[in-house]
């Protein structure tokens, strides 16, 4: 099996995909432009990414594609439409950057409070400012406001317990009784939570439901002399109304994340906030500690190796997860080759779509039983056509609404 690494990956991920006896193709210095060519000539079976980002056109490319893997939490720079009409799995490798993100949120954040970055300028300066630089609020007590109580949120809230923080959680899976182990307080209103929190952390994947999640109306709730950090994506945070809630109301933010950075590793950067006044900037790196990379890694190659071998994708993110079948056809037959290719040879000629199945082998290989989704329920005529096959031992019908048994 042919891969293809378009972006940075560790030595320790390329030895272990090599050693499973793998064609691996390294070439970190391919971006959205580049790559559909490259793969077109290539024909891998597997891309793997970080941050470049996979098109449309790439993945029309070559027939032979069969899985993207973004070696990371997210998948927006991959285009989840297009591969899931073409029939290409998408799997990511969520929470093993968490901590990583948690770090660099935690540093940002201390940044923004004593203005560290701001220090470093003067001193390098030759500037010996300290009556500027005592004007610190501090943590300790304040109320810290987290959107998105996954892997990172968590991590989160365990470190600003450390800090003698109160916590405050916005999540829309998040209920009461979560929130009481987690030890916080639950915030069903976004506004409330801008209002009541002095640091507000984003930790929320980028979907159309998040995108600009803070906006005019949130920044205007939020206190003034307050802290957001966003180490998630760029797209959540509308930067207009942000640099607006910096002028006017003295907003500090951290962010490792930006509406329009570049999408590989290196190239130009021009962003209006990045010149606002207690606003401190990093370069998409929140994941990017060697710990994490390397976790990140061997979790991109047991996904691979899961599907060489078996077939399954671990961490498929375009898997429909809702069932499309009307009704469930059971068969139990004799395991012999052929068998299933004649009850699907039957079913088509009725028109009757295969949406799901499974074929469960029992004890001793002898016999199984295929469990069938289609897309309408089969007619009578149908239903006896099967039956009437010498290796067919049983034949049930249900509805996938119901689950009333037919027949």
């Amino acid at each position: 099996m042919r891969i293809l690494i378009a972006d940075k990956f560790e030595s320790l991920g390329l030895e272990a995909l090599e050693s499973r006896k793998f064609e691996v193709i390294l070439e970190p210095e391919l971006d959205a432009g580049s790559l559909p060519a490259r793969q077109a000539e290539l024909g891998a079976q597997v891309i793997v990414v970080r941050s470049t980002k996979v098109s449309a056109a790439c993945i029309e490319a070559s027939q032979d594609l069969a899985l993207v893997v973004r070696a990371g939490a997210g998948y927006d720079n991959i285009d989840l439409p297009a591969a899931s009409s073409h029939g290409v799995f998408v799997a990511n490798c969520p929470g093993k950057n968490s901590l990583a993100v948690a770090e660099l949120a935690w540093g940002l954040i201390i940044a923004c409070d004593r203005r560290i970055p701001d220090q470093v300028v003067d001193l390098r300066n030759g500037d010996w400012n300290k009556k500027e630089f005592s004007q610190a609020s501090g943590l300790a007590g304040r109320t810290l406001g987290i959107l998105g109580a996954g892997r990172i949120g968590r991590a989160m809230i365990d470190r600003a317990k450390a800090f003698g923080m109160e916590v405050a959680v916005w999540d829309r899976f998040l209920d009461e009784e979560m929130a009481y182990d987690l030890g916080v307080t639950q915030c069903k209103n976004l506004i409330n939570l801008a209002k009541m929190s002095h640091v507000i952390s984003i930790h929320v994947a980028a979907v159309e439901e998040t995108r600009y999640l803070i906006n005019d109306k949130f920044v205007d709730a939020m206190r003034p002399g307050s802290i957001l950090v966003n180490t998630s994506r760029g797209s959540i945070v509308d930067e207009d109304a942000l640099r607006k809630g910096i002028r006017e109301k003295g907003i500090r933010a951290g962010l490792d994340v930006f509406a329009d950075e570049p999408s590989g590793g290196k190239g130009e950067f021009s962003s209006g906030i990045v010149g606002e006044p207690g606003v401190y900037g990093t370069h998409h790196v929140g994941a990017s500690t060697k710990q994490a990379q390397e976790s990140t890694a061997m979790e991109a190659v047991r996904i691979i190796s899961s599907y060489r071998d078996t077939g399954d994708v671990p961490n498929c993110v375009n898997k429909s997860s809702a069932s499309r079948g009307a009704a469930l056809l059971t068969v139990r037959h004799l395991n012999q080759p052929g068998v299933l290719a004649k009850v699907f040879d039957i079913l088509s000629r009725s028109a009757v779509n295969v949406e799901e199945m499974e074929n469960l082998i029992y004890e001793g290989g002898k016999s199984a039983c295929a469990r069938i989704q289609v897309g309408k329920s089969p007619s009578m005529n149908d239903i006896e056509a099967i039956e009437s096959e010498h290796a067919v031992l049983g034949i049930s019908v249900s509805s996938m609404d119901s689950g009333k048994e037919q027949l």
